[in-house]
């Protein structure tokens, strides 16, 4: 039987119809294949920086010592606390311990799932610091962790986070140098993530500056501020005054800008 010649221009575009519509949902299969597999990354991403955090590099190091910081001195598992407590020596392994595991999350984080991922698996690992779920959330301040996240994921910056941190804590003026140093250093840390993130400025080894940039520096902020008000006031050398009970509470030495 012999097709007229609109019949069979009307089969070849239903073929070609057919082979476009075909062609179309497998690409749109693929790119959903790759989109659950990045978000899997995405979330192993997330998790592995949370578990990181939640390491217990203070209480390691205080109990090979024979001390426990929850009970001795400010009360807080961290860098400032050892220090007063253990000695110079178990204060700077536990802020290296803890900046290791905030620069190794982000780095974890961009090699599963990129820049973005970078940069929240750092956060994730200062919840992981501050909120641990193995003992029911009482954790640190993260602010040695976050130092770790900045590291990793914004390098470019850091020496001017750590100039601000600095200056700030030599302010005489300013009794809570620790929370002082750190509510001021955070705060420009966003604000060098918007600066960085706009303009497009080169991050050395750093990741590429996205909007994920910025947020991560907020949300690590927010959660260092939350830890530093839920612990109170504390004490350094230059406001030696005494707690209600007589004791010094939390002195820490002025020169540790703030406690992890």
């Amino acid at each position: 039987m012999r097709l007229s010649g609109r019949t069979t221009s009307v089969i070849a575009r239903l073929s070609a119809f057919g082979f476009a519509f075909r062609s179309v949902r497998g690409i749109g299969r693929i790119v959903a294949a790759v989109f659950r597999r990045r978000s899997g990354r995405f979330g192993v991403a997330l998790v592995a920086g949370y578990l990181l955090g939640t390491f217990p590099t203070a209480d390691i190091v205080a109990r090979r010592a024979g001390h426990d910081l929850r009970n001795e001195g400010s009360g807080n598992p961290g860098g400032a606390n050892a220090m007063k407590v253990v000695g110079t020596s178990a204060g700077v392994q536990v802020m290296g311990g803890d900046i290791a595991k905030g620069a190794a999350a982000s780095m974890l984080g961009g090699a599963l799932a990129g820049p973005a991922a970078a940069h929240l698996a750092g956060t994730a690992a200062v919840a992981g610091h501050c909120h641990p779920i193995w003992n029911g959330g009482r954790g640190g301040k993260g602010v040695a962790a976050s130092v770790g996240q900045c590291l990793a994921t914004f390098p470019a910056y850091f020496p001017i986070d750590a100039a601000i941190a600095t200056a700030t804590a030599a302010v005489p003026a300013w009794k809570q140098r620790a929370f002082a140093a750190t509510a001021v250093s955070s705060a420009c840390w966003v604000v060098g993530g918007v600066v960085w993130w706009r303009t497009g400025w080169r991050n050395l080894w750093g990741p590429r500056p996205t909007v994920t940039l910025p947020v991560s520096a907020a949300l690590s902020s927010a959660l260092i501020i939350e830890r530093f008000l839920a612990a109170g006031p504390v004490v350094t050398d230059a406001d030696p005054a005494a707690s209600p009970d007589g004791r010094t509470a939390g002195r820490v030495p002025s020169a540790v800008v703030a406690s992890s």
